[in-house]
């Protein structure tokens, strides 16, 4: 076992220890705990707590939060490194942020080589394709956060020139691994969440396993960070044909501590699929941590998402509350909101301004205080796009998207924006294009790999 062997056995370890105890007991063998049917399978995949997280380290680096410099130097060297955007942010620590998701790959292809080997009766043929199709999702979703974190943004004019991630498309750990193109790791994860939403089914009763729909939200927000509107919009609209209504904030109880509904196992109506970030202390501990000031300034006084998604804690603190979780939990997953988002966007490049703001205004009629929203209206293509890109960055918070807006739309002159931190005295810059917009490899995998790392 040569190449990127430590997190690949770590999946299998973590899966024997997450097994129901009468598998184990059935096979008391740890060489024979192999799974091999389609409950294994579908065990496998339920292990939320190692399936169902997100990367994190790359919400430090984004224009949405703040921190003083006593919470900077109580936040801990890996996460401080990010949030400057430090040429070596781990100072050989190893990292959750690159290990989990490709234990997520690593479970995924060990369920896929095991159902290239099953012969589904009628009778399983339903089950099976579930269990695929979900396989096909969790592989594709980890390979898209780490595109975020660790590659360069895409572009469409160079991405079959740009280092991409390693693809790992077998269980076999001795099967060495390389970076391909950025173009090939986004052809994999569209290519397999085009045939993970053919086998899914349109619902389930657990928002840790995914649909068709979330395939579908998932396919949308692939084909938006690619910049092919066009296909965005597309899944966009087939995501909203399933199912389209959105929480309206006048239900909701802004005092409350948590004012969202409680997503797991099957509540607030707008998630689709759930996902946390794996680490949340930073953004959670309001001694730490801040919304950026301007950002909270932005919402109007009668724009419901101000008192539900922030909470005042003083003068220079302001704290985000306003997790889809319902939770402490960072949801990092997808939901209907960000659909919509995505399909007005799409309508905006198109040049269709009514039906971009019809989509925006449906969302934000459901935002703010009854009675009080007033349409948006926009004269053409250009300030609807404007206006909705506004929205979309107060609508998606905290929701792992801002650092792949802000790879995506600085490649835009009129959207571009130069990040700025004052630390300690010290100005730092993370300029448009900058090459720290992709997190270093971390350098356990690169001695175990050999693969080649990031320009910083």
């Amino acid at each position: 076992m040569k190449k990127m062997t430590l997190y690949l056995l770590a999946g299998l370890t973590c899966w024997i220890s997450a097994c129901q105890k009468e598998f184990l007991d059935k096979k008391p063998n740890q060489a024979l705990t192999v799974p091999t049917t389609l409950t294994d399978f579908q065990s496998l995949l339920d292990n939320n707590a190692d399936i169902n997280v997100a990367p994190y380290l790359s919400v430090t680096g984004t224009d949405d939060i703040y921190t003083t410099d006593a919470g900077l130097s109580g936040a801990g060297v890996v996460i401080a490194n990010s949030y400057l955007w430090q040429p070596d942010i781990y100072q050989g620590q190893t990292q959750n942020d690159w290990n989990k998701p490709y234990q997520q790959v690593f479970t995924a292809n060990v369920i896929l080589d095991g159902l290239a080997k099953y012969q589904p009766d009628p009778a399983s043929q339903s089950q099976f394709n579930m269990i695929k199709g979900s396989a096909l999702f969790i592989r594709s979703m980890a390979f898209y956060h780490l595109a975020q974190q660790f590659a360069m943004p895409y572009d469409p004019a160079t991405a079959s020139a740009t280092l991409g991630i390693p693809v790992r498309l077998s269980s076999d750990v001795n099967q060495p691994s390389t970076r391909g193109t950025l173009q090939q790791v986004y052809d994999q994860i569209t290519q397999d969440l085009r045939l993970a939403a053919d086998l899914l089914p349109k619902q389930s009763d657990y928002k840790t396993r995914p649909t068709q729909q979330a395939a579908f939200a998932l396919l949308a927000r692939t084909y938006q960070t690619m910049q092919l509107y066009d296909q965005a919009g597309q899944y966009a609209s087939a995501c909203l044909n399933i199912r389209k209504d959105l929480i309206d904030y006048n239900t909701l109880t802004a005092s409350l501590a948590k004012p969202l509904p409680r997503a797991l196992p099957n509540g607030n109506d707008e998630v689709l699929y759930y996902t946390a970030l794996s680490n949340v202390n930073f953004f959670i501990i309001p001694t730490l941590t801040s919304v950026d000031s301007t950002l909270y300034r932005s919402y109007a006084a009668n724009d419901l998402r101000k008192s539900i998604f922030f909470t005042v804690k003083s003068p220079a603190i302001t704290q985000f509350k306003g997790n889809y979780s319902g939770t402490t939990a960072m949801f990092a997953g997808l939901a209907l909101d960000e659909v919509y988002l995505i399909r007005a966007e799409s309508y905006a490049r198109a040049g269709n301004s009514s039906a971009a703001m019809n989509d925006l205004n449906f969302l934000l009629q459901n935002r703010w205080k009854k009675g009080t929203f007033v349409p948006l209206t926009a004269s053409n293509a250009a300030e609807a796009l404007t206006q909705l890109l506004t929205e979309r960055r107060k609508e998606l918070v905290f929701r792992n998207t801002r650092w792949t807006d802000l790879k995506r739309l600085n490649q835009d002159n009129r959207f571009a924006k130069t990040l700025t931190r004052n630390a300690n005295g010290k100005i730092y810059t993370l300029l448009p294009g900058s090459p720290r917009y992709a997190f270093p490899i971390p350098d356990d995998e690169l001695r175990n790999s050999g693969i080649a790392q990031n320009i910083r």
